[in-house]
């Protein structure tokens, strides 16, 4: 596919456009149909996506749309754009696509996320979306083959990045699967390479039941210290690539770094107890803990023993949910021999490391897509 960014223009009355295209109302190209109510309680056991204003809220047995789809946020997440690649069912505070003849659905998903609808908020109470607003807009439009050529670039890079998604999800998984046969079933290798327990490996006693020799059991405030994270408000937020994270996860980026990495972020207030790795250095905000490691170094072994502690189901607070990390360093646990942690930190750094290449390029791939987007879209850039 050729991609050119010198083209032929002409004057309409929104403007320079490409000669080719044509200067068209939104609402002479797609329709917005409003979704159909189906409560929780209503729904049916199965793998069908119900969409709410803001995406996926469950699923069904039935569908009411035949993929692909576009559902758009009517009430609530106002102008939130949402794509399924399956049959689905958009309920009542969603409007989902129907595109007119000469038009590509793919196209009009990434088309409708450059008109800024979440910004058309036209209720004081409960934000909604009027789609008679949305049918006025006048754009300048592709023909057909053009609309499958640029949404075929688009939806390339966005397949690449959902497919490093999965393999993620799949590396994770091995890792968790890893840790358990290690410390839960004591299957390690031996000095032989054999499985410890299933292999004879003795066991001795202790107040957590069972453990190989040579292993200990220690309170969580003897091997980490869970530090405070700082204030950082977002209009004190510089562009940069290090991520900011919150008590639920990374919730933006920064030109600073508070803590190296790869670390471990455990949400403090608001979010109680979720447990979040970094791959590299980062910044937590002040609803957040971040892990420093005592008398241990595998940070991949305290993660995963972490995420095991259910710490979600302490948080102490009744106004606004905290964890109090004084109740955390009370709990006990398994702390296996140096060599062990030593083999163990050897396969996980292998694994994350792979997920950490996939991650990097799935950041690019996003800035690219992003940068082409609006280019795409306007006839800045053309495709043949």
């Amino acid at each position: 596919m050729k991609v050119k960014q010198q083209t032929e223009i002409k004057l309409s009355e929104i403007g320079r456009i490409p000669e080719e295209w044509e200067e068209s109302k939104i609402g002479d190209c797609i329709e917005l149909i409003y979704g159909k109510s189906l409560p929780e309680r209503q729904r049916k056991k199965g793998n069908i996506p119900v969409f709410g204003s803001n995406g996926i809220i469950g699923f069904h047995d039935e569908a009411i749309v035949k993929c692909p789809g576009i559902i758009i946020g009517r009430k609530g997440s106002v102008g939130e754009i949402t794509f399924s690649k399956q049959d689905f069912w958009p309920i009542d505070t969603t409007y989902y696509v129907q595109t007119k003849q000469g038009n590509d659905t793919e196209f009009w998903y990434y088309f409708l996320k450059t008109l800024m609808l979440n910004q058309m908020n036209t209720h004081s109470a409960v934000p909604g979306l009027n789609r008679d607003n949305v049918y006025e807009i006048v754009r300048a439009i592709p023909n057909f083959i053009e609309q499958l050529a640029i949404a075929s670039i688009l939806v390339s890079l966005d397949d690449k990045i959902a497919l490093n998604r999965q393999m993620n999800t799949t590396l994770e998984a091995i890792g968790q699967v890893l840790f358990k046969h290690w410390f839960v079933d004591f299957e390690f290798p031996d000095g032989e390479g054999k499985p410890y327990r299933s292999s004879g490996g003795e066991m001795v006693e202790t107040e957590l039941g069972e453990v190989p020799r040579g292993w200990k059991v220690m309170t969580v405030g003897e091997i980490l210290e869970l530090a405070y994270g700082k204030p950082l408000k977002d209009e004190n937020r510089l562009k940069g690539k290090v991520p900011v994270y919150g008590s639920n996860g990374q919730i933006g980026w920064h030109n600073e770094k508070l803590v190296e990495g790869p670390g471990i972020v455990v949400g403090r207030k608001g979010n109680p107890g979720i447990v979040t790795w970094s791959h590299k250095a980062f910044f937590p905000i002040d609803t957040t803990f971040y892990v420093v490691p005592k008398n241990i170094r595998s940070m991949y072994y305290l993660f995963y023993i972490l995420l095991l502690q259910d710490l979600q189901s302490l948080g102490a607070d009744s106004a606004v949910p905290g964890l109090n990390r004084n109740v955390v360093y009370m709990n006990k646990m398994v702390i296996p021999s140096p060599n062990v942690l030593e083999l163990f930190d050897i396969y996980l750094r292998e694994i994350y490391n792979k997920v950490q290449v996939s991650n990097e390029e799935s950041e690019i791939l996003t800035a690219i897509r992003d940068a082409l987007l609006p280019k795409l879209m306007s006839g800045e850039i053309r495709v043949k």
